[in-house]
């Protein structure tokens, strides 16, 4: 029997050989988990395999922008100078998630002493306060995070999307320019870059500005994905010019004005974007389509260094993102199921799933009745963490039966499905795991006049209306609510695993929505306790549950005895589209990385240096 069962939505799916990659077949979801504990797949007489570099490896979403990463890899950049570079790449070559108008994480670790610390930047992005100390110490080097997720804009308010009847005007909400936050992505990204960073910002900025001002053959999929996203393109005069109708495959598309932004922004970093006619052109939309942000909300933005949370499964540092990302839960998760003896009952057996989804649930419980922005209210995160508490939460789980989500009082919350994720290993063996976004697919689907970019609907992420479920069936909580200044809740979640005695060992993300944060969890379980390979860890079939909706949606490959257990401990389980892009990268003990692109959105490999 082949081991790719296909689907009708159809991703390209990729054979990894040693350097190269051969398209093996389209298919919506990937190989059963018997396939996948031999460390090989097979098609015929192909393989899977993780793509392996001496030097330096880009696993993203898109192949022209991680050829794009590789290159400035090549030219002596380090992990986060290729990760920018990948970066401003996808704003050109994947535009329904990669962005300069949207926002994000980036998680890093470079060998050695702080180069940060030379250059000034502990204090200024630490809002002044250096004993806050961004920065951790790790293996010989250095661990940070940057947060540029966006921020609601001064004029924000609690009850902006409620209608006359008082409930969200969801067109409000995620169509319209009120729905925008102020954007992050060039601030975190320029920071990154200049604090941590190898080479110089325009070197890096590139090969992106190349492919916008030259062009490049649209795919299957950009094509495909633009005729999807066409009606909300369509209602924006400035969408509707840059983007319909859908370009045919293989058709080059020119972004001169993409280019000329991308220039001011090699040129003048942040202040290309934040000031002056990027800015301009920016408020100007705001002020003629009823939006809020003002050159104030951009002057006074901030990208911020923040410490990764860091907790250890089975004796691996695990490093992710704090609140108002994801990583809070993932770790949640990770000291919740530590002592159960998942390899012994097996992966994705009904026993392993039903623990798994047991403590999705109560997880998330936690997160979206406590979590939001730490700036701007108490989140409780050594409590959360807490040997107590964990214990208390895995004592919840009953074995052998599902516990109603009504018994566990829960309130939950929502993130868009339109992200993308890259990871990007050098060759000194630093890693950095980067996830951005724009919230839905070309965010609200509105484009700065003359930039040649999209706005994100982020506003959409914050709690609307308390305790009411979204379109997602989610709930949301208070601490959520929407305020000025303030960064909406995220499940966005870059993660680095390091080896027992502090070296590198994996970095992983994805993009997802609400599923981010299950998707790491999986691909590090199916590393760390399965032992399936980097390739297998990413491709097997994965489940998710959140609480609300009451159910457990399972991706196709499943045993059907499986789901017929889990519905007989009282599970709803749900056949759901693939989850997630977990594009990842790790550094060999022996010298050399290895890189894989998820199978569920995969155009091309991870590209080598």
């Amino acid at each position: 029997m082949s081991a790719v069962r296909r689907g009708a939505a159809g991703a390209v799916l990729l054979l990894l050989v040693g350097w190269g990659a051969v398209p093996l077949a389209r298919a919506q979801a990937v190989a059963p988990p018997a396939a996948l504990e031999s460390n090989v797949l097979l098609e015929g007489e192909q393989r899977f395999r993780p793509q392996w570099s001496a030097r330096g490896l880009v696993a993203a979403q898109e192949p022209l922008a991680s050829a794009a990463g590789a290159a400035i890899l090549r030219q002596g950049g380090n992990a986060v100078d290729g990760a920018v570079a990948t970066a401003f790449a996808l704003a050109v070559t994947l535009p329904q998630a990669g962005n300069l108008g949207g926002g994000g994480f980036l998680l890093l670790w470079l060998p050695g002493p702080s180069p940060a610390r030379q250059r000034g930047c502990l204090v200024e992005a630490s809002g002044g306060n250096p004993a806050a100390g961004p920065e951790l110490a790790i293996g010989g080097g250095t661990a940070v995070a940057v947060n540029f997720r966006e921020t609601a804009p001064a004029a924000a308010t609690a009850t902006m999307f409620l209608g006359p009847d008082g409930q969200v005007d969801r067109a409000r909400a995620t169509r319209s320019l009120l729905s925008t936050a102020v954007p992050g992505s060039v601030a975190g990204l320029a920071l990154a870059q200049r604090c941590y960073g190898r080479l110089p910002l325009a070197q890096v900025m590139a090969p992106a500005i190349r492919l916008a001002d030259q062009g490049f053959p649209v795919s299957r999929e950009l094509s495909d994905s633009l005729a999807a996203a066409a009606p909300r393109l369509q209602a924006d005069p400035v969408s509707r010019r840059l983007f319909l109708p859908p370009p045919v495959p293989g058709t080059r598309l020119r972004q001169g004005e993409l280019a000329a932004s991308l220039r001011r922004i090699a040129a003048e970093g942040e202040r290309g974007f934040y000031t002056g006619p990027v800015a301009d052109a920016l408020v100007g939309a705001m002020e003629r389509g009823g939006g809020l942000i003002t050159h104030s909300d951009l002057r006074a933005y901030r990208a911020r260094l923040v410490r990764p949370l860091r907790r250890e499964f089975r004796g691996h540092p695990v490093l992710t993102m704090p609140p108002p990302g994801g990583g809070l839960t993932l770790l949640q998760l990770l000291g919740i199921l530590e002592p159960f003896d998942l390899a012994a009952t097996g992966l994705n057996s009904a026993i392993s799933l039903h623990s798994m989804a047991e403590a999705m649930n109560l997880a998330y419980r936690d997160r979206n009745a406590l979590l939001g922005d730490p700036d701007q209210v108490p989140v409780p995160v050594e409590r959360l963490l807490s040997p107590a508490h964990l214990d208390g939460l895995r004592r919840r789980i009953d074995p052998r039966r599902h516990t109603p989500a009504p018994a566990l009082e829960a309130a939950a919350a929502r993130e868009g499905t339109n992200t993308t994720h890259l990871s990007v290993a050098d060759r000194q063996g630093g890693l950095a795991a980067l996830t951005t976004t724009l919230n839905f697919p070309y965010g609200n689907g509105i484009s700065v006049p003359g930039m040649g970019f999209l706005l994100n609907n982020e506003m959409d992420d914050f709690t609307a209306l308390p305790g009411s479920a979204n379109a997602f069936g989610l709930r949301q909580g208070t601490a959520n609510a929407i305020a000025p200044g303030k960064r909406p809740l995220s499940s966005m979640a870059p993660t680095l695993v390091f080896r027992p005695d502090g070296r590198p060992w994996l970095a992983t993300g994805s993009p997802g929505g609400s599923r981010i944060i299950t998707t790491i969890l999986q691909v590090l379980l199916n590393r760390m306790v399965h032992g399936l390979n980097l390739a297998g860890a990413v491709a097997a079939p994965r489940i998710h549950s959140q609480l609300w909706p009451e159910r457990i949606d399972a991706e196709e490959g499943l045993s059907p005895d499986s789901r017929r257990l889990l519905e007989a401990m009282g599970h709803s389980v749900r056949r759901a589209p693939a989850m997630g892009a977990a594009n990842s990268v790790e550094v060999l003990a022996e010298g050399g990385s290895l890189g894989t692109v998820d199978p569920r959105r995969a155009e091309g490999p991870a590209v080598a240096e």
